[in-house]
C-alpha cells in the first residue's frame, strides 16, 4: 500500500482538479504500488486530461447539445412503449417520452415509480406485500362481488375473507369507510353488507353502485396496480416495488419505503417533494435513460445536464418551447424564429422592442456573424501611435 507522501499531496491540491477527481486520485494512488515519482506522473496526466475535457472559451455549447440531442433523436423509433423491469407495466418511451420530458409535462402519460425498501422490508416478502398494500388503491371489486337487490332497494356488497386477510383490512373497517363516505346507513352480517338509498328509486340504488365503485378502502388512489420483483442490487438481494400511477409524496412518507432512493418518472412531482436540485437530477436520469433505450446511449452526458440546467435555472421546472425558455428570450428575433413568427414581430413593433443581436439565431437571420467562436475575437492592427512619436532633432 503505497502512503501519500507530503510531496504527492501538495502535488494534487496545486491541480485545478475539482474535489471529486482529487478524491480518486488519491484512492488510486493508494490502492496502487507505485513511487513517488509515478505518483506525480499519474496526478500530472489526470490534470492534462481533465483541462482537455473542459469547454474552450467561445464555444457553442448550446448548439453543440441541440445537435448532440437532436441528431440522434430523428433516429429514435416511434415505438412508444416498453416493459419496465417486469412485463406487466407499460412506460411510455423513445421519441414521444423525449418530447414529454423537454416540454416539462406537468403528467406523463404512464407515470410509474420504482419503489426501494429498507431494513426488513427489503428481503422479507410478507414485510414487501405489506407495503404492497399501503401504496396499492384497494377497491370494492377487489375485496369481493357487489349486486343489487330491486326489491328490497337493496346493494349487498360480498366481502372475500381470504382477500380481506391478505389485504390486512376487516370488514368492519369496510362497512365504516362505507358508511363515512356515502353518509348510508350500513348493515353487517360478518362478511356481508347491506345499505340503500335514503329515498328508494331505481336511479339512487345505481348511483350508490358506481360511487361505491370509486372509493379506495386502502392505499394510494392514484396508484392502480404495484408488481413486485425480487432483484439483485449492490446490498444483494432486494425486493422493488414497480407502480402503475404515481403518488410520490404520499410513497415517501409510507413505512417501510426507502425515501433516499425510490424515484418517480413524473419530474414536477419530485420538484414538489424534494425541490429543484432533484428534479434536474431526473430530468438527466430520465432523458439518458430514454436515449439508451433506443441504442443512443454514446450521447454524451453533459449534452443533457446543459439541457437541464437551463430548464432550472430558474429555480422551477420551464419546458423548452414557446411557452418556456424559447419564448421567454430577449431577442424578439430569435423569438419570431422558433413559432409563431408574426405575433412575436407584430408584438414587439406595437411595442417597440429593440434587438441587441447577441445571440446565434438573431444574427443568422441578419447576416452577421456570430458572436462565438472566432466570430467573437476583434484583431487590430499594432503600429506606433501618436505617443510614440519623438520630437525632430535640431
Amino acid at each position: 500500500m503505497t502512503e501519500i507522501t507530503t510531496a504527492i499531496e501538495t502535488a494534487v491540491e496545486e491541480t485545478t482538479l475539482p474535489k471529486r477527481l482529487k478524491d480518486e486520485v488519491y484512492a488510486t494512488i493508494e490502492s496502487r504500488e507505485v513511487t513517488e515519482d509515478e505518483a506525480t506522473s499519474i496526478v500530472d496526466a489526470v490534470e492534462n486530461r481533465y483541462l482537455d475535457t473542459r469547454v474552450e472559451p467561445l464555444d457553442p455549447v448550446g448548439t453543440v447539445s441541440a445537435q448532440s440531442i437532436g441528431e440522434p433523436g430523428t433516429q429514435m423509433t416511434m415505438n412508444t412503449f416498453h416493459y419496465a423491469g417486469v412485463a406487466e407495466i407499460d412506460v411510455t418511451q423513445g421519441l414521444p417520452r423525449l418530447i414529454e420530458l423537454v416540454d416539462a409535462r406537468k403528467t406523463p402519460d404512464t407515470p410509474m415509480m420504482t419503489v426501494y425498501l429498507d431494513g426488513e422490508y427489503a428481503t422479507d416478502r410478507e414485510k414487501a406485500h405489506e407495503v404492497v398494500w399501503n401504496i396499492e388503491s384497494t377497491r370494492i371489486l377487489a375485496l369481493g362481488d357487489v349486486s343489487t337487490n330491486v326489491a328490497d332497494m337493496l346493494v349487498q356488497v360480498s366481502l372475500n375473507q381470504q382477500t380481506l386477510d391478505e389485504r390486512m383490512i376487516s370488514a368492519e373497517e369496510v362497512a365504516e369507510i362505507i358508511e363515512d363516505s356515502l353518509g348510508v346507513d350500513v348493515a353487517r352480517n360478518g362478511t356481508t353488507i347491506e345499505f340503500g338509498p335514503a329515498q328508494p328509486s331505481y336511479r339512487g340504488l345505481l348511483q350508490l353502485v358506481e360511487e361505491l365503485r370509486e372509493i379506495v378502502f386502502k392505499g394510494i388512489e392514484d396508484v392502480s396496480r404495484v408488481v413486485i420483483r425480487k432483484e439483485e442490487l449492490e446490498e444483494g438481494e432486494e425486493f422493488v416495488l414497480y407502480t402503475e400511477g404515481s403518488a410520490f409524496g404520499d410513497a415517501l412518507d409510507i413505512e417501510g419505503v426507502d425515501a433516499s432512493r425510490t424515484t418517480c418518472n413524473n419530474i414536477h412531482e419530485v420538484y414538489r417533494n424534494l425541490g429543484v436540485e432533484a428534479a434536474r437530477e431526473i430530468i438527466i436520469e430520465e432523458t439518458m435513460n430514454t436515449l439508451e433505450e433506443q441504442g443512443l446511449g454514446d450521447v454524451n452526458i453533459r449534452h443533457l445536464m446543459l439541457v437541464a440546467d437551463i430548464m432550472t435555472a430558474e429555480g422551477t421546472i420551464e419546458s423548452i418551447g414557446r411557452h418556456g425558455i424559447s419564448g421567454n428570450k430577449d431577442s424578439v428575433l430569435a423569438r419570431a424564429a422558433f413559432e409563431v413568427t408574426v405575433n412575436h414581430l407584430l408584438d414587439a413593433a406595437v411595442h417597440g422592442e429593440v434587438d441587441d443581436l447577441n445571440g446565434v439565431a438573431e444574427n443568422v437571420i441578419v447576416g452577421k456573424p456570430i458572436k462565438l467562436g472566432t466570430g467573437d475575437v476583434t484583431l487590430r492592427m499594432g503600429g506606433a501611435t501618436a505617443s510614440d512619436e519623438t520630437e525632430p532633432a535640431d
